[in-house]
């Protein structure tokens, strides 16, 4: 796994074709855009849970697509200048999602657990759940964040818990299978925070193995469960969970 992360698999897809492409000298238009889509189709046969990707796949295209010119290195300069767009346009919504996910859960001092890896390891920067327990952290809120394992791959014993250490935000790693005795033991514990790689149309989320039963229990305990993800991982084509 060289990749992961619904945002940042996108990200990289895409200025790992701006890269390519600096490098090269196409004559015409059509021989650019030609180019373009034969690698942007290739990097979707990578086929990811996360929509992100194809959303961006279908933003590149389009973009290069409506460029009137018959000049190959204006096309080229379109897709390059496209990529940064997205780039800067992912950390700006990943710190709009901590600013807001922070007001819901507020400004008193609580605790939160988190699930998995959505931090600047996962996106273009700041994160998305974890941009909200930034934001949390950054604002005086945040007493302590709980942080999974996340099995069988451990994105949260590995890269959460080097994110949150790395910039001293206080948190303690947790069980997967302990989390219902801790919402019971600690009630200072507001919200359960996750990431998304796929929200259907009707609202059902595809997540990191484990997001269900955290889903469940949050709400057994009355605790709040948050869906942090960007426009980019709404996939509108998809009517509910049972078609991803």
């Amino acid at each position: 796994m060289q990749t992961r992360g619904a945002p940042a698999i996108a990200i990289v897809a895409a200025l790992s074709l701006a890269a390519e492409l600096s490098s090269m000298h196409f004559d015409t238009s059509a021989s650019a855009r030609a180019h373009i889509h034969m690698q942007l189709d290739y990097l979707a046969t990578s086929r990811p849970t996360a929509v992100n990707l194809f959303d961006a796949i279908t933003k590149l295209k389009h973009a290069v697509d409506t460029t009137i010119t018959d000049n190959g290195q204006v096309v080229r300069d379109t897709y390059v200048q496209m990529a940064e767009r997205m780039l800067d346009a992912d950390v700006k919504d990943n710190m709009a999602i901590g600013e807001h996910g922070a007001q819901l859960i507020g400004n008193d001092k609580v605790r939160v657990l988190t699930h998995c890896n959505t931090g600047t390891l996962a996106t273009a920067g700041y994160g998305t759940a974890l941009g909200i327990v930034r934001s949390l952290h950054a604002q005086g809120s945040l007493d302590r964040v709980y942080f999974t394992e996340t099995r069988p791959y451990n994105q949260g014993a590995r890269l959460t818990a080097y994110e949150l250490l790395t910039e001293e935000i206080p948190a303690q790693l947790v069980c997967d299978s302990a989390v219902s005795a801790l919402l019971r033991s600690d009630p200072m514990i507001r919200a359960i925070i996750v990431g998304a790689d796929r929200v259907a149309a009707n609202g059902d989320t595809a997540n990191k193995i484990g997001t269900y039963q955290l889903a469940i229990t949050a709400r057994y305990h009355g605790c709040q469960f948050i869906v942090a993800a960007p426009t980019t991982s709404v996939d509108l084509h998809t009517k509910s969970g049972a078609d991803i």
